[in-house]
């Protein structure tokens, strides 16, 4: 394998893009007006960070809620129009990307065309493209290591040699199982209301940080 100077690895939402708490506002929504209330805490508990179709199966087994293709696609359109409205990149994202001095790339557990728009919409996209992964690229998402194996093979980088920014449990437990050194960031809204730190925290990332400064230093020491 080619020597290089090592690859930084973002997740997307939570992470470059504050998108969480709209992802989570959308399921409520949509579970609501099939006939199911989730309340907050529960939603944040059981779904955030997930893919749509594990969402989807978890709905029907845990509140016994069939979503139809009609209504996934009905959901990921409205998705989609609520980020035209409200979402934003992470306050200081662009500050710290102007500043890194790795490689970088995107590997998250969101499909492609929800990842292209993320980016898009927050002027993002030309910072990595062609450097994007998708979960629907490798056989097992998040907390399993595929994707960023996947996406460390694809830089040509060794494992060892990558460092991934994540906002989730199981984001940080992919990273560890990949033999990556990994940051907890907790700079998202949607951190407080589904009470991440402490869960964070006790999977031992190589450093928690709650803004894009001080991951910047972070990101700098390790």
């Amino acid at each position: 394998m080619a020597a290089t100077p090592g690859l930084v690895i973002f997740d997307c939402d939570g992470v470059l893009v504050d998108s969480e708490p709209i992802a989570i506002a959308v399921l409520i929504e949509t579970v609501k007006a099939l006939g199911v209330a989730i309340g907050t805490e529960a939603a944040y508990r059981d779904f955030l960070g997930r893919t749509l179709k594990s969402v989807s199966a978890a709905l029907a087994a845990d509140y016994g809620v069939a979503m139809d293709d009609a209504a996934l696609a009905d959901m990921r359109a409205r998705l989609y129009a609520r980020y035209q409205d409200a979402l934003k990149p992470m306050p200081g994202v662009f500050a710290l990307l102007d500043g890194l001095e790795r490689p970088a790339c995107v590997a998250s557990s969101s499909v492609c065309e929800r990842i292209e728009i993320s980016l898009k919409l927050t002027g993002l996209h030309e910072r990595f493209a062609p450097r994007i992964f998708s979960a629907t690229m490798v056989e097992r998402g998040k907390p399993a290591p595929d994707l960023f194996l996947y996406a460390a093979r694809e830089m040509d980088v060794d494992p060892a040699a990558c460092v991934v920014v994540e906002d989730s449990p199981a984001g940080v437990m992919a990273a560890k199982a990949a033999g990556m050194k990994v940051v907890a960031f907790t700079g998202g809204g949607h951190v407080g209301p589904a009470g991440l730190e402490d869960r964070l925290a006790a999977l031992d990332p190589d450093a928690m940080v709650g803004d894009m400064q001080k991951l910047r230093e972070s990101l700098n020491s390790l």
